[in-house]
């Protein structure tokens, strides 16, 4: 079943006295449970794309049907409320509140989508898991500053998934990252994708990181340039058991200490 149907959208931007057509009739379908990296140089339109995608924006024309429903025309409180309830976000930039705990970043997208009267304990719980499953545990209690930036970004990753999406959105989530960090982060969403199922649409400059995904949808120019699965994608679990270890690694299992965010 497609969790994404779009057919010949398109969108214009007016900057003055100048249309700028970022979208110029892009038809796409995702599956649900696929892993999708969408790339392109800048002002291709990829970015746009996520932004509607993401129910962040809307279309100047054409149609997007999300899980069945069509929200190209949705009044802006109504795609707030799909976004918080089946789409989860990943920035370059963390966009974690610098003074709250890892454990309170998290548990925020709750308080925004009908779970206000979950029970505090309740929230807690849930934050517990979605921190269990990409290794933080042991710094719930943190706050940015004392995380890495590869230990922001599984915040930020923990964040997204506590609503429990059926898709994820992740805009350039290693931007940040070295490589190892990167590679780290990709295993994340690899497993999700492989173990949970969950529908993962990753934007991404970068071939290599693109590589990590099953399929690969390539923008210019407003269009789709070419659509094609990756006959072999990168195994990020294997690249990392073939890197040395690293003495004190602050990101593996959040274990040791944190050192500074990587720029």
């Amino acid at each position: 079943m497609a969790v994404i149907s779009v057919r010949d959208l398109t969108k214009t931007y007016h900057v003055g006295e100048v249309d700028v057509r970022a979208l110029r009739g892009v038809s796409l379908e995702v599956e649900s449970g696929e892993f999708v990296a969408i790339t392109g140089p800048s002002g291709s339109g990829k970015s746009t794309m996520m932004h509607i995608l993401g129910c962040l924006d809307r279309p100047t024309s054409g149609m997007y049907e999300l899980d069945g429903r069509d929200v190209s025309k949705l009044s802006r409180d109504e795609l707030a409320r799909i976004r918080n309830r089946k789409i989860g976000f990943v920035f370059q930039g963390f966009n974690l509140l610098p003074r709250t705990t890892a454990l309170d970043n998290v548990e925020l997208p709750l308080l925004y989508n009908g779970a206000k009267s979950l029970k505090t304990s309740e929230r807690h719980r849930r934050a517990m898991e979605v921190l269990k499953a990409v290794g933080l545990e042991e710094r719930s209690h943190h706050f940015p500053n004392q995380l890495s930036g590869g230990q922001q970004q599984r915040v930020a990753i923990a964040r997204a998934l506590i609503t429990n999406p059926s898709m994820v959105l992740a805009d350039e989530p290693t931007g940040n990252l070295d490589t190892r960090t990167s590679i780290e982060v990709m295993d994340i969403f690899q497993r999700l994708n492989d173990e949970r199922g969950i529908t993962i649409l990753l934007i991404t400059h970068e071939h290599d990181i693109a590589e990590y995904a099953r399929r690969l949808v390539a923008f210019r120019d407003g269009r789709v340039l070419s659509d094609q699965q990756i006959a072999r994608r990168r195994s990020a679990a294997d690249e990392l058991a073939a890197l040395p270890p690293v003495d004190a690694d602050p990101i593996q299992a959040g274990l040791s200490d944190p050192g500074q965010p990587h720029q």
